[in-house]
């Protein structure tokens, strides 16, 4: 019977490149000459560290404009709020991986109101769809781009 998995991760080696060239944007910015910031990658964080808030501000729009341009969604980003920390300033940044139950369980119940000739099974911090047709699967990936869950969503899995 086709299925396919419903998850919400983000990709690391993209996310090492989203902040290497991030780093390459600040050293090589006018306006960050002489300032120490950086930014400091540890599993699914990112670690912003300036002198003033105003610089990390800057710095988290740069992060968001090449997480786009790595083909990550800035919405799998949850923003920590800036901490003084000695004579700079720091702010964390967590990626998601995986979804929560509630986010799983309002998955499954937009599948289930959609009428749609599928089921859907939690599964950890995932949801397996399946059917008896890939038609019906291609119109449970549709409805669930549209549907607004709040964390992107990605399809894998996909087996006929």
């Amino acid at each position: 019977m086709p299925s396919f998995d419903v998850v919400s991760e983000v990709d690391l080696h993209q996310l090492t490149n989203a902040v290497d060239q991030a780093q390459r944007v600040i050293t090589n910015r006018f306006d960050f000459k002489g300032v120490d910031a950086s930014f400091e990658r540890e599993e699914r964080t990112v670690i912003l560290r300036a002198e003033a808030e105003f610089q990390l501000l800057q710095m988290a729009d740069i992060l968001r404009g090449t997480l786009i341009k790595c083909s990550i969604e800035p919405a799998a980003m949850s923003e920590g709020s800036p901490e003084a920390s000695g004579k700079g300033v720091r702010q964390v940044m967590t990626f998601q991986h995986g979804l929560d139950s509630t986010q799983a369980k309002q998955i499954a119940k937009a599948i289930k109101e959609s009428k749609l000739k599928v089921q859907a099974q939690i599964q950890g911090e995932q949801v397996r769809v399946t059917g008896k047709k890939r038609d019906d699967l291609q119109q449970a990936i549709a409805l669930l781009r549209d549907t607004d869950i709040g964390v992107p969503l990605q399809f894998s899995n996909f087996r006929d």
